[in-house]
């Protein structure tokens, strides 16, 4: 292979020529690479003859184009001459594929970037409790109109959701809380029998399912199916701008699409933990009947003895409440759906998470508020 040759001619005035030659290839071009890095800008013009070279890579195109780039930097005349097209060409992507590299971002103090995200989710979650506080009160506001100016309201709608939310979920609803109410029977009859006290299972699951778990749980599972479902609905036709188009022709998306939601949800949730507390206590029954030898009429009779009705008014009172939150919930965050595909799963994410969250305090809150009031 033909070594790499370098000529340096220095007669013109003024201007610097240096000759190459032979093979410029990663392999041969060692032979000149010191006299090369010692040529640097002194002033004068460059050109740069590569009249004489056999054959080029990447290795010396780049040597020739660092040569002309340094030049060009101090704002002398560089040109390349009798460069054969594949050399003009190599040396052209080379020139093509010389950018500075990135440099990072300096490291700022972690202290002060974390507390710019807490404010950064700060100033989102008041951003996001404004809105959905908006929402709500336009929810209210057609609420009202409907009943007490008695506005048309969608009854096939209506009918649907409720369908949709209650008939089709009695299944799932059903069998979990069978299957919770053997549970608590067992862990309860696990504890008391410490005590030679299993006859108070029968209190533990009368009080706990029909004031507490049996409408908490049932709150929790429909929140997870419809609200869920609700959320992505809707988010859906905010995507596909079918929302927008409603409001064109002048129909109202919250009194189409959320009132019957929540009509349907605040009905249907009042059934299902009603249903929901009447099969925990049908599986606590069963397993007391097979495992404590408590008869199903002994049973029934001291769930009506140690159960008042004030703990059946309580749980009927919170279910409403939670079926409106949870729908009210879903509804928002379909309605706050923009830009992609993605954000209806980020969406429905939330309106789940939100909704079992708001369920769970306002539990909380019904706890307290009903012991205050004496009925504990």
């Amino acid at each position: 292979m033909t070594a790499a040759t370098l000529q340096i001619d220095e007669a013109a005035e003024g201007a610097r020529t240096i000759r190459l030659g032979g093979a410029l290839t990663v392999a041969s071009i060692g032979s000149v690479a010191p006299a090369l890095a010692a040529i640097t800008p002194d002033g004068r013009d460059l050109t740069i003859d590569l009249g004489g070279v056999e054959r080029i890579d990447t290795t010396g195109a780049w040597v020739v184009h660092k040569l002309l780039r340094d030049w060009k930097h101090e704002e002398r005349s560089a040109t390349l001459a009798a460069a054969s097209p594949d050399a003009q060409r190599l040396i052209d992507q080379v020139a093509a594929n010389d950018k500075p590299a990135a440099r990072r971002p300096p490291q700022g103090n972690r202290v002060t970037e974390r507390l710019n995200l807490i404010g950064t989710a700060v100033v989102g979650a008041v951003n996001t409790l404004g809105e959905f506080l908006a929402f709500l009160g336009q929810t209210m506001v057609v609420l009202f109109q409907t009943l007490v100016e008695r506005r048309p309201l969608r009854w096939n709608a209506v009918i649907h959701q409720m369908e949709v939310v209650g008939a089709n979920a009695l299944g799932i609803v059903g069998l979990l809380s069978f299957l919770v109410g053997i549970v608590l029977a067992q862990q309860g009859a696990v504890q008391l029998r410490q005590f030679g006290a299993e006859v108070f299972v029968v209190n533990l699951i009368g009080r706990s399912v029909i004031r507490e778990l049996g409408i908490l749980l049932t709150a929790i599972m429909v929140a997870g199916r419809s609200g869920s479902a609700f959320a992505a609905q809707i988010g859906s036709m905010k995507l596909n701008e079918e929302i927008d188009a409603m409001g064109s022709i002048g129909m109202s998306s919250i009194e189409v699409l959320v009132l019957p939601r929540v009509i349907a949800m605040v009905i249907m949730l009042l059934l299902l933990s009603f249903f929901g507390a009447i099969m925990a206590i049908i599986g606590g029954g069963l397993f007391c009947w097979i495992s404590l030898a408590i008869p199903p009429t002994s049973f029934v009779q001291r769930i009506q003895d140690v159960t008042p009705i004030s703990d059946l008014v309580i749980g009927m009172i919170k279910a409403p409440v939670f079926g409106f939150i949870i729908a009210v919930t879903g509804c928002f965050q379909g309605m706050q759906v923009s830009g992609n595909a993605e954000s209806v799963g980020e969406r429905t994410t939330q309106a789940v998470v939100q909704s079992i969250f708001l369920v769970i305090v306002l539990d909380a809150f019904f706890a307290v508020f009903f012991t205050a009031l004496g009925y504990v």
